[in-house]
């Protein structure tokens, strides 16, 4: 594993400079207290780049052992070439696959489901995967609704063929398009090409319908997480960690009361970090594991959501 944020913190009291808004507002309302913040030309693949080099170093792998490289991310430095592509270049890695998944919020979900059946099958041993997001560069920072809410930073893993039992036992995806207007960046794709027009009207700023979100949310966490407990044979109590999406602490608190865990097995940062998008999990993760708590066959729970709508859940039994 490897996790990189930017050095740059913006904390709440920071914002109340900024827009109409107070770091009691957005502790009680989100949760949040600080985020990182990419400075100057730092792209998303920067981040990216700088997670894997850790996570190949805790690896202790040659870059040549890398079959496939997978980005999970929301805000590419560009339309094409894939991040990954980016990424693979920036650690010098030749003659291996490189592409990125869009999935939002939930990529890292999806991101580690669709890792893991490449080097089920056989095609490929080893997968280097990042959730690397830099949303603050799509930011309107006059919008108090949003722009208290994400930071910036990345994860990656490097994953390989563990003895059965362990690893990934099962995942649960979905989604639903009918939502796609309720969180989104309309401006910079084929629909809405920039244009004087969507730079004068902040399109190329995440918009979100808050209040139908949150409701989404708190449903949709419990029955990604149910979905993948069942697909596992397994119950909410046989979870050691809770490792959710570190989007709202208000939508963490309802779905996972509605879910009936420990609140001691959930394992929060978003104080820290704000909601980092894809890397949200990983870096959360990463805590975890630095604490110490982490054991071997302690079983994890991953659930997300994201823009689009996507929502989904992975359980994995350490190694």
């Amino acid at each position: 594993m490897g996790t990189y944020v930017p050095e740059k913190v913006l904390t709440n009291s920071d914002l109340e400079r900024m827009v109409d808004t107070s770091d009691d507002w957005i502790r009680c309302r989100t949760g949040i207290v600080e985020r990182r913040v990419v400075e100057g030309d730092t792209a998303t693949s920067d981040l990216a780049a700088a997670a894997a080099k850790k996570a190949l170093e805790d690896a202790g792998i040659n870059d040549s052992e890398i079959d496939l490289i997978l980005v999970a991310t929301s805000t590419p430095d560009m339309i094409f070439p894939s991040t990954a592509c980016l990424v693979q270049s920036k650690l010098g890695i030749n003659g291996c696959a490189a592409f990125d998944i869009q999935a939002a919020c939930s990529g890292f979900v999806y991101g580690l489901t669709v890792a893991s059946q490449f080097i089920e099958s056989g095609m490929y041993k080893t997968v280097l995967l990042i959730g690397a997001d830099a949303f603050t560069k799509h930011i309107n920072w006059e919008d108090r609704n949003t722009c208290i809410l994400f930071g910036d930073g990345a994860g990656a893993f490097v994953l390989h063929e563990v003895e059965n039992g362990y690893g990934l036992l099962s995942s649960y995806l979905m989604a639903d398009g009918r939502g796609a207007d309720l969180l989104k960046i309309p401006a910079g794709g084929s629909a809405h090409p920039g244009s004087e027009y969507s730079v004068q009207n902040k399109l190329h700023f995440v918009q979100m319908n808050g209040n139908a979100v949150f409701k989404f949310a708190v449903r949709i966490l419990h029955e990604a997480a149910i979905g993948a407990l069942t697909k596992a044979g397994l119950t909410v109590g046989d979870i050691d960690y809770l490792i959710p999406h570190q989007a709202n602490i208000r939508i963490i608190d309802a779905a996972m009361e509605r879910l009936g865990i420990d609140r001691n097995k959930i394992i929060l940062n978003l104080e820290k970090y704000g909601n980092t998008s894809t890397a949200s999990i990983p870096l959360a993760l990463y805590d975890l594991y630095n604490s110490g708590d982490l054991k071997r066959g302690d079983l994890l729970l991953f659930v997300g959501f994201g823009a689009g709508l996507t929502w989904g859940a992975n359980i994995i039994r350490w190694v």
